[in-house]
């Protein structure tokens, strides 16, 4: 069977990410990376929760926390508080860790090139998100060709972002439709109990499920 590594956060997109993965029946290698972000434990508790569900044939789990040490993101920086969202601002919200995703491909393709996997999954969304620059289309399309210079010769990865033209409404049927746990995912940036409700990533949320008419699972 193919091997796809799939990046799972925990949170919604990378969740409904690993149906799409399933859907075309690839062998799930789960990764997830602890990335000193404020919401650590409760993201990591999402991930094996979702990798339970998804039944992943392997899981890894990857600490980046020098990104904790870098700062210059509310997400890490302790320093810098969680500040409440604003969907109608076109700036880069102080919530870009900067180059993470990078780094966090480039944890994907190491463990690619071990295990045979030609296909890397990440849940980006680019249409309807927070405006971060690696959650672009061109950055993936660069990156892939980035892996492809920099690995073996008969190494060739695909980087698939099923994800990347959706809004969030378009995201959650989806979820509905491939039957995604998303009751099990978590979304906010600054608590790890009770969704703060005013942070980007809970705003996002909030106005994918109201405007695909559906209830939010974990506020149920």
């Amino acid at each position: 069977m193919k091997r796809a590594i799939v990046l799972v956060s925990g949170g919604m997109d990378s969740c409904v990410t690993a149906s799409f993965a399933k859907k075309h029946e690839f062998e799930l290698y789960f990764l997830h990376i602890n990335y000193g972000q404020k919401t650590e434990k409760r993201e990591l508790q999402s991930f094996n929760q979702i990798a339970d569900f998804f039944n992943a044939k392997e899981r890894l789990i990857i600490d980046m926390n020098y990104f904790s040490n870098i700062g210059g993101s509310c997400l890490t920086d302790s320093n810098i508080d969680v500040p409440d969202g604003n969907l109608d601002s076109e700036d880069i919200p102080i919530s870009y860790v900067p180059f993470r995703n990078a780094n966090i491909l480039a944890a994907a393709t190491s463990w690619a090139e071990v295990i045979n996997a030609e296909t890397i999954y990440i849940g980006a969304v680019e249409e309807d998100s927070s405006g971060y620059p690696d959650c672009r289309r061109s950055f993936y399309d660069s990156f892939e060709q980035t892996i492809n210079e920099g690995t073996k010769p008969d190494t060739n990865i695909k980087i698939i972002t099923p994800l990347i033209n959706l809004s969030k409404k378009d995201i959650i049927l989806n979820a509905i439709k491939l039957k995604s746990p998303l009751g099990l995912t978590w979304s906010c940036y600054k608590n790890e109990t009770i969704p703060c409700g005013k942070c980007d990533s809970c705003l996002l949320r909030e106005r994918g499920f109201k405007e695909a008419r559906q209830q939010d699972p974990i506020l149920v």
